[in-house]
Parts: C-alpha cells; sequence; structure tokens
C-alpha cells in the first residue's frame, strides 16, 4: 500500500477490521450459534427464525429512518468522528457482551445482536462518508475498492480461525464446549474490530463539513427537509439511487439466500463455510481489479460489467442441481460482490457535496437498506406461485436490468472528473 497517504491507508484498514463483524456475527457463527440457544431453550425452529428476522428487520427500519438524520447533524463541523466513534463503541461493547451472556438466554442474544449491528452499521455510515476527506475524486475507485478488498482479506483471518477453534472443539481436540468455542469467535471479532479502528481514529479527520448554528438539531432538520424538496436539482444523484437500489437489492438477495441454495443442493452447514471462506478470499483481488479498470474504463462501465456478471448468475442460479454447480455460482458472485459494492460507494461520493457527505451517505444507506425488501419478496412470492426456489432466482434478472437501464441516464464519472479537473 505504498503508495496511498496515510490518511487513505487508515481509511482502508477499517474495513480490514470491521468486515470480521459482518462474516462473524452477522453472517455465519453467531445465526447458527443462536439456534442452537434457542433450540436449547425449546423455541421452535420457525419461531427462532422468525424472531431473528424480525430483529434484522428492527434495526435495520431503525437505521434507515435515523440515517440521513444523524448523517445531517454530523456533517457539521467535529461531529462526523464523534458519531462514527459513538456507534463504533455501541458495536464493540455489544460484540463483547455476546461473550458473557450465559447458555439458553436466546432473547439477550438478540438484544445484544441488535445493539452490536446498529453499532456495525451505524458507523459504517460514517465511515463511507469519511471517503470523500481522505482522497480525491480521482482516486476514489482505488481506494473504495482497495478497502472492500483488505475487508475481504481481513475478514479470513479471524474467521479461519474461528471456524477451526469450533471444529476443534467439536472433535473433542480442544477441551472446551462448542458454546465457549463460539463465545471465542465472538471475543476474537471484538478484538479485531477494534485494534485496526485505531488508524482511523487517530489519522482520519473531517476535512468537509458545514459550519455549526446556534441550534444544530433544529437547523439539521430544516437542511435535510430542504434537501428532499429539492431533490429536482440532484438528478443525477436521484437516477443513481434508483438504479443501485434495484441492482444492489438483487446483489444482497443472493448473498442472503445463498445458503439456503446450498442446502436445497445438500450442502452441508460445514462444507457452506467452507465455500462461504473461499469466496471471500476470491472477492479480494477482484474488487481490486474492479477498481483498476474502473480508472482505465470508469466506475459506469465497470458496473455495467458486474450487473452483467449477476444476471449470468440468475441464469445459472436456475438450471442449479449439484454442489459442483453451487460453487461455480459461489466464484461468480465473488467475482463480482466487492466490485459492484466498492464503485457504487465510489460513484455516489463522486456525485454528492462533500460539506454534506454524512446526509447523502445516509441516503444511501437508506435505499441500500430498503432495498433488501425488494428482492426476497420477489424471489418468494415467483417460488410459491412456481412452486420452485430456482425460478425465484431467476425472477431477480428484473431487478439488474431495471437498475442497468437506469443507470444508462446518470453522467459518467469520468466526465465528472474532467469538470473537477477543469
Amino acid at each position: 500500500m505504498g503508495k496511498f497517504k496515510q490518511e487513505e491507508k487508515s481509511w482502508m484498514v477499517y474495513d480490514w477490521g470491521s468486515s470480521a463483524f459482518s462474516i462473524i456475527i452477522t453472517t455465519a457463527i453467531f445465526p447458527i450459534y443462536y439456534k442452537a440457544q434457542a433450540t436449547e431453550a425449546g423455541v421452535s425452529a420457525a419461531n427462532s427464525t422468525a424472531y431473528l428476522g424480525y430483529t434484522i428487520s428492527i434495526f435495520t427500519f431503525i437505521l434507515a429512518m435515523l440515517g440521513p438524520i444523524l448523517g445531517t447533524i454530523a456533517d457539521y463541523r467535529g461531529l462526523k468522528k464523534r458519531f462514527f466513534l459513538f456507534f463504533l463503541g455501541l458495536g464493540l461493547i455489544s460484540t463483547g457482551f455476546l461473550v458473557f451472556i450465559p447458555e439458553g438466554q436466546w432473547l439477550f442474544l438478540l438484544i445484544c445482536f441488535t445493539l452490536a449491528s446498529l453499532g456495525s452499521t451505524g458507523a459504517n455510515i460514517f465511515y463511507d462518508a469519511f471517503l470523500v476527506d481522505v482522497t480525491t475524486d480521482k482516486r476514489m475507485n482505488q481506494v473504495s475498492a482497495r478497502g472492500f478488498s483488505l475487508g475481504y482479506i481481513g475478514s479470513t483471518i479471524p474467521f479461519f480461525i474461528s471456524i477451526a477453534i469450533i471444529l476443534l472443539a467439536q472433535q473433542g481436540i480442544l477441551p472446551i464446549s462448542s458454546v465457549f468455542a463460539s463465545k471465542i469467535a465472538f471475543l476474537i471479532t471484538c478484538v479485531w474490530w477494534g485494534v485496526f479502528s485505531i488508524p482511523l481514529i487517530r489519522h482520519v479527520t473531517q476535512k468537509f463539513y458545514v459550519e455549526p448554528d446556534q441550534q444544530p438539531i433544529r437547523q439539521s432538520f430544516k437542511r435535510l427537509l430542504k434537501t428532499m424538496k429539492n431533490i429536482k436539482q440532484y438528478k443525477s444523484l436521484t437516477l443513481f439511487l434508483i438504479a443501485y437500489f434495484f441492482y444492489i437489492d438483487g446483489v444482497g438477495t443472493i448473498i442472503a439466500m445463498s445458503t439456503a441454495y446450498g442446502t436445497d443442493v445438500g450442502l452441508s452447514s460445514t462444507l457452506l463455510l467452507v465455500v462461504l471462506f473461499v469466496t471471500q478470499i476470491v472477492a479480494a483481488p477482484f474488487a481490486l481489479i474492479y477498481g483498476k479498470l474502473a480508472d482505465r474504463f470508469s466506475a459506469k462501465s465497470m458496473l455495467y460489467v458486474g450487473i452483467s456478471v449477476y444476471i449470468i448468475v440468475c441464469i445459472y442460479g436456475y438450471f442449479l442441481e449439484t454442489a459442483a454447480d453451487f460453487w461455480v455460482l459461489a466464484m461468480l458472485v465473488a467475482s463480482s460482490q466487492g466490485g459492484i459494492q466498492a464503485l457504487s460507494r465510489s460513484y455516489f461520493a463522486k456525485l454528492i457535496p462533500k460539506n454534506n457527505a454524512n446526509e447523502f451517505f445516509g441516503f444511501y444507506n437508506i435505499f441500500g437498506k430498503f432495498a433488501s425488501i425488494t428482492g426476497p419478496l420477489l424471489l418468494g412470492v415467483t417460488a410459491q406461485l412456481t412452486g420452485r426456489s430456482n425460478a425465484g432466482i431467476l425472477s431477480l434478472i428484473v431487478l439488474f436490468f431495471i437498475g442497468m437501464v437506469i443507470l444508462k441516464f446518470v453522467p459518467s464519472d469520468k466526465l465528472l472528473d474532467q469538470e473537477q479537473s477543469a
């Protein structure tokens, strides 16, 4: 990372640390641990899954609603870092508390999970908004892509250690219970995330801001309402957010439903964790490739490539039958999921007014969160009407096509870079 400045490196390293929460707590180990604890407490499988779903919906809705409001307030000078630290602290403390919750206390697990997820997702709003402070428009594609790449690599290390500890405990090689092994994984996540947050805390500062008012909260609401009323002034940004809503909905749905597809073709939970681990490793270099190609051809062009790959994924997923097919599908997803997320972030950062970065990334968060509703609904309805789960994934093509068409009307980031240079 020699060619990157200290602020850029410090910003990127946070992804290295925070992604451990995403893979260990959100996706892999915590859901399995929670299900086991709920079952032990006598909760049925259907109810425990429903409660987890409700929990995710609750914190998603809270952050989607609060994102623009918090972002607008945080645009005042000196407040972005404070908001980031608040949510980071909430996430770290709540993740740490998971270690001390007694066995069978599934409700307390969900409460801590909710607070930890609020902290993680909330911190990410301000982390994303710091992108405009640490680099220039011309370097955003590579810096954003490198952040995602480091996130994929960094998350595999604690994930691998955690899986190894759990499997060794299950086989009796380590003289600890599976429950204690899972708690060690939660502790590893907390420490890993906290340690690699230090460079950002020390070296990244808010360069773009709005001067504070005597009544900051009241004025923040006024600024937010003014932005919403004058949304027509931000035509390109609005079109991009609508396009993003559709194609990131498809991306998120495929990621969220991947383990369900694996189960359908007979993959064991252990093998699913292995596939997930390999996917993280493969995604890292591809995120970098997307960043470099975006500088050569434009981020918009590479977003088209990423969306096209996902259309292929939908078609291939329709014919999914074997474990080998699932591996192919996973590698196709790995080739584009990091790139499409990284370039969406950097493209959006180029479109927004820098002094109001937090406010606009709050809207970005809203569109990203509510996008997680349409895709699963479309997939579920299609699967029920046809009686085939594979038809559900094929239906997601609609989302990618709509996103691709709307993206056509957004200016190329190459043009934005030229305007900035001029």
